[in-house]
């Protein structure tokens, strides 16, 4: 069963209608969402952010995420050891990737084919300073798949939640190196030294969660490109 069948199952056995629904969003979120949106996500159309589909199993009485979307076990190793805040971290990583097909078990998953391979990642948070080129940066060599973009040339991790919902603070995410992008691409950009995951406007760097405002580049900053995202 997908998600949006659970979710709308949910939703009946409260005997709430989707207006229900959207409002209370709307009541938690500086982003509104209406009733066709609700239909969206129940229908698989489309799927909702983290936060928002935290707030309906919230709303649903929802205690085992794990347990009510893919019937498991919600236990991890040190997973009781986290407080509240923790817990819906990890529990938002967990659904993240369980929305991507790429990290589904299936029949069809046949180990033995996977292609790995490995790539630095370094040990900076974009939001630190990348100095030049990422020399004498320190970084550890992972091992990645081929879920990863071949074009990759690096790995870095987010650093705070400006670009959430797609990017989760530590969440790692991979660079294609390159020293110009389109407007609308997002990209590595090293600004008066200081280094952002944005996305690239005109004469400004933009976060993905409208918490945050624009970040102007003016005519004498010292501003590079430093790779796109590629994964």
């Amino acid at each position: 069963m997908c998600y949006g069948k659970i979710l709308a199952g949910l939703r009946k056995e409260k005997k709430y209608n989707q207006k229900q629904v959207a409002d209370y969003i709307n009541r938690n979120s500086d982003k509104k969402y209406s009733q066709a949106m609700v239909s969206h996500w129940e229908t698989g159309f489309s799927s909702p952010p983290v936060e928002q589909f935290l707030m309906m199993c919230e709303f649903y009485g929802v205690t085992d995420i794990q347990k009510t979307f893919r019937g498991v076990d919600s236990f991890i190793p040190n997973y009781y050891k986290l407080n509240t805040l923790g817990k819906n971290r990890a529990d938002e990583y967990i659904y993240v990737l369980s929305e991507n097909p790429q990290f589904i078990i299936t029949d069809k998953t046949v180990v033995s084919d996977v292609k790995v391979r490995f790539m630095k990642l370094y040990d900076v948070p974009a939001a630190a300073g990348l100095g030049e080129y990422l020399d004498n940066v320190s970084y550890e060599e992972i091992e990645i798949d081929e879920s990863v973009p071949e074009n990759a040339d690096f790995a870095i991790r987010v650093s705070g939640d400006s670009m959430e919902p797609r990017f989760i603070d530590r969440q790692i995410i991979y660079i294609k190196r390159q020293i110009t992008l389109n407007i609308g691409e997002l990209g590595i950009f090293v600004l008066n030294g200081d280094s952002f995951i944005k996305k690239l406007g005109k004469n400004e760097l933009i976060s993905l969660n409208p918490n945050y405002d624009p970040i102007p580049v003016k005519e004498f900053d010292s501003f590079h490109v430093f790779g796109k995202v590629v994964g």
